[in-house]
């Protein structure tokens, strides 16, 4: 018999030891807060095992891992008024994703977003960072995504225009456990 609690505390010390020393290389000298470093965390069992949800108010995405256990990953969430809630399907996934604003971006701010209106090719420049994951609502695009960022200092606050930020890292390695198909809960 093992004790659960010993069991998370020792992957989560696993887990945390690269992702920690990625984290300070980061331009600047960043340094992501501990409590927004991947972990895995007593999740109440409410949510199917391999769902995601994310809470925008404490800034935290889970990817539900059994019943009563999470990954719990730090965000950044849409700004108030432009945040989407709801439940929603993963329905397409890439690698270095393209992005180009949306007509809502460019019209709210046209300096900013309108010399990107042709779209910008994915890389290491580009706002969604890594990968993205695309939510879809009965078969039709929300535009919003799970991305990753150019910005890891956005991180735990509200500043995009309504996606879920991960640090490129975290991002990579939710990328790889998540499937096209998988349920989100934007809370």
């Amino acid at each position: 018999m093992f004790d659960r609690r010993s069991v998370i505390v020792g992957l989560t010390a696993v887990i945390l030891a690269p992702q920690a020393a990625l984290a300070a290389k980061v331009k600047n000298k960043f340094v992501l807060d501990v409590k927004f470093m991947p972990q895995l965390v007593d999740f109440p069992g409410v949510y199917a095992i391999g769902s995601v949800v994310v809470d925008p108010k404490n800034r935290f995405l889970y990817l539900v891992e059994a019943t009563g256990v999470a990954r719990r990953y730090g965000v950044g969430v849409g700004r108030a008024g432009l945040a989407w809630s709801g439940t929603a399907q993963v329905a397409r996934k890439a690698k270095w994703p393209s992005w180009t604003p949306t007509k809502n971006m460019i019209k709210r701010a046209p300096q900013k977003y309108g010399k990107y209106a042709g779209g910008v090719p994915g890389g290491p420049n580009n706002p969604l960072g890594a990968r993205a994951l695309y939510l879809y609502r009965n078969g039709r695009d929300t535009y919003y995504r799970i991305h990753g960022t150019t910005e890891p200092w956005t991180i735990g606050r509200a500043v995009s225009n309504g996606c879920i930020r991960m640090l490129n890292e975290h991002v990579a390695d939710l990328y790889e456990r998540v499937p096209v198909g998988t349920t989100v809960v934007v809370l």
